[in-house]
């Protein structure tokens, strides 16, 4: 419930309050015009001030999805290891159009995904010295599709790290059956 009700101000008020909502939100982290929009619409103030403002903001450069959407990329990439597809969702959550979200995170190459995939495993590995070679597989292939990386390349970079662990130092393909 907000402190205040909107309808009952006068609409310079109105656009004062909404205007001083939304810089509050802007001075924690950037933001994007669909999150600004969500939250005016919760405090209550009407379309045409909310869109009016945002066109405001939009003009002065103060939100700029495609420059927040290459920012988030970088970030939860780097920071949480997260794979393409999974930063496209969180945008599209966001309110990043799916054409803009596809683009920043097409700046991940597929080199720096595997490099970023080979990280978490490594980290992960560290705690696991006391499972079987197959749970910790099942749990790092597990840790690996929550973070949107693809089943191919997440199996390829668990068996090799496996592998250099020590984990697998005999292959079942190479094992002899007698």
């Amino acid at each position: 419930m907000p402190r205040f009700d909107p309808a009952e101000l006068s609409r310079d008020e109105a656009w004062k309050k909404a205007k001083e909502v939304c810089f509050d939100l802007l001075a924690v982290r950037a933001r994007t015009k669909d999150e600004l929009r969500q939250a005016l619409r919760r405090k209550g103030f009407d379309e045409e001030i909310r869109e009016q403002l945002l066109g405001k903001l939009d003009d002065a450069g103060l939100v700029d999805d495609a420059a927040f959407a290459e920012q988030w990329v970088r970030s939860r990439h780097a920071y949480q290891g997260l794979a393409r597809t999974a930063l496209v969702a969180e945008l599209k959550r966001k309110g990043v159009d799916a054409e803009v979200a596809a683009q920043a995170a097409g700046e991940i190459d597929r080199e720096s995904e595997e490099q970023r995939a080979r990280e978490l495993v490594r980290k992960r590995l560290r705690t696991m010295t006391a499972l079987d070679e197959q749970t910790a597989t099942r749990r790092l292939l597990g840790t690996l599709a929550r973070k949107g990386y693809p089943q191919g390349l997440a199996y390829t970079v668990v068996r090799e790290e496996l592998r250099n662990a020590g984990a697998d130092s005999t292959p079942l393909d190479d094992v002899a059956l007698d």
